[in-house]
């Protein structure tokens, strides 16, 4: 029914990273001198995968992106979505099925170019076309009219319910109300690209500054898929100009915390991301800064591998691992950083009831972890699957996601007796490659949310997915939230509840660790920088140094 299995793990995830790093090659610049030339330096956790906004699902490449292009609508300060190359809010017809929206005419391609509706149009198309196997490509399905069907290959993207009907007018046409449409076209798999342009570049498309064509505040110099570092440069010709302060921007790739907390005390980092014993360390500095992201970090228990059911096929396998971790520990002992334990798919303070205004965690609550249960559903799958059990656990190679791994490691291994678990720690961009191919049996994933809906966490485990999760009553209930219920706010909201407590506490599915949290020291003159909870992780293209 759907094809989505390239989806962004949020790792990162990603709404906020936890940025740590090695060490940097550009010249020291002190907090003074990039206050007054309108330089700041900071830091990615992982390198650009694509510039290429369809080609792309890590955090580094997003908040590359959101800095470079302008879509139609961009997310404001107050974490709300404002017009960006739209002149205002969609018109919708009174069924909901019809959004007409005007463009600005003042907006450029960095060619010279005017943006207009058929940038829009084409990239669209691009994105539904199965043979480009787009990473969001997913968001098209049961949305936009035909989506559904030519994601299918029963349709020709040429079909997609959406045209230019002029030069600076959309019109879209869905196949049921989309009540979050507005944040979807904040994303940036729905910005704009150049039909010549991208047709000229051909595979080399994204790959590097010189082969991309941007329209956003700043410009992307010295960057290609091998870049470790790369910058950003003020476009003089942005329709917004006047409302960007900054000059340059300098971005190293750094992964290890401690080298980046010392580059920051060095005045070479205006903004770094710690955790453990720094945040601790720096309770009562002013630079310190702590925000509660929408990112969910979980286990990935992938049921079949090349064919073949894993062990956690079983049921109770994937129980035991449900129950067993400690996560207050974990986000105290080791994270200190402000993350939170969670047991749901759906962070704390991201979506509320449209009737009360409760939060979904609120309103959804589930069980959290217990040793003894762990212990006797383990029980049930050794009795099963034998005593002496040994899996490989996927992560990233960041300093951070180390310490989570192996703090998991010990904790399964001694709740669970017969348990043996080895760490693959690899680069980011490989663990994404490898859980798209479901090469993996145990992986911490991360997720942050594209748009402000519960839907953008729980249609991940739609069948088909990654994890090879399958659940027929689960699909059933997502797509009754899609279509049935799609008008009645109350009784979608109580069945996306009904989803996640079968998809997490029913049938383990996944495992939600933690919401994490990002501490960020931050150079007390740089102003204007603000953290979505949806969408890029860090928007800094409205930032200032403050004289």
């Amino acid at each position: 029914m759907r094809n989505k299995g390239k989806k962004r793990m949020l790792f990162l995830l990603v709404v906020a990273s936890v940025i740590g790093f090695s060490g940097c090659s550009y010249q020291k610049e002190s907090k003074a001198t990039a206050q007054a030339s309108s330089v700041v330096n900071l830091m990615e956790q992982s390198e650009i995968g694509s510039m290429d906004t369809l080609s792309t699902q890590d955090t580094a490449s997003i908040n590359a992106q959101v800095n470079v292009f302008d879509g139609l609508y961009q997310i404001d300060d107050t974490n709300k979505v404002a017009p960006a190359i739209a002149k205002d809010f969609p018109n919708i017809s009174d069924d909901g099925l019809t959004y007409t929206i005007t463009l600005r005419e003042d907006a450029t391609w960095s060619n010279g170019e005017p943006v207009t509706a058929k940038d829009f149009i084409y990239a669209w198309k691009r994105l539904a076309t199965p043979a480009n196997q787009a990473n969001y490509m997913f968001l098209l399905d049961g949305t936009f009219k035909n989506g559904t069907e030519i994601i299918n290959g029963e349709k020709d993207p040429s079909e997609l319910g959406a045209k230019a009907t002029d030069e600076y007018t959309i019109e879209i046409q869905l196949e049921q109300p989309v009540p979050y449409l507005t944040s979807i076209l904040a994303f940036t798999p729905f910005f704009p690209q150049n039909e010549a342009f991208v047709t000229e570049k051909g595979d080399a498309y994204g790959t590097s500054s010189e082969n991309i064509l941007t329209n956003g505040p700043f410009l992307m110099k010295n960057w290609d898929q091998a870049s470790s570092t790369w910058d950003l440069e003020k476009n003089e010709d942005y329709y917004n100009r006047d409302a960007i302060k900054l000059e340059n921007i300098h971005y190293e790739v750094i992964k290890e915390a401690v080298t980046g907390y010392n580059l920051f005390n060095e005045g070479q980092l205006d903004m770094a991301d710690i955790y453990g014993e720094y945040v601790k360390q720096n309770a009562a500095n002013e630079e310190l800064q702590t925000v509660l992201t929408s990112y969910i970090h979980y286990f990935k228990m992938n049921q079949k591998r090349d064919g073949k059911d894993t062990i956690f096929a079983n049921e109770n396998v994937r129980k035991a691992v449900y129950y067993a971790i400690d996560k207050e520990a974990l986000v105290k002992d080791v994270l200190s950083d402000g993350s939170e334990a969670i047991n749901g798919f759906i962070p704390n303070n991201f979506v509320f009831n449209p009737e009360t205004g409760k939060d979904f965690r609120e309103d959804a609550p589930l069980e959290g972890p217990d040793k003894a249960t762990a212990l006797a559903y383990w029980q049930k799958a050794t009795a099963d699957i034998g005593d002496k059990i040994s899996i490989e656990m996927l992560t990233k190679d960041t300093d951070a996601d180390k310490k989570v791994a192996e703090f998991i490691q010990d904790q399964l291994q001694t709740v669970l007796p017969g348990l043996t678990v080895e760490i693959k720690s690899v680069p980011l961009n490989n663990s994404i490659e490898l859980t798209r191919k479901s090469d993996y049996e145990l992986a911490i994933g991360t997720w942050g949310p594209d748009y402000q809906d519960p839907m953008t966490y729980l249609y991940n485990l739609v069948s088909p997915n990654n994890t090879n999760y399958e659940n027929k009553d689960y699909d059933q209930l997502i797509a009754d939230s899609n279509t049935t219920y799609a008008n009645d706010l109350a009784t979608r909201w109580d069945t996306m509840i009904k989803a996640e407590k079968l998809l997490v506490e029913e049938t383990a599915g996944i495992v939600p660790i933690y919401q994490r949290a990002r501490s960020i020291m931050v150079n007390p003159s740089l102003k204007g920088v603000y953290y979505p909870t949806f969408g890029p992780s860090t928007i800094i293209k409205y930032a200032y140094m403050e004289e």
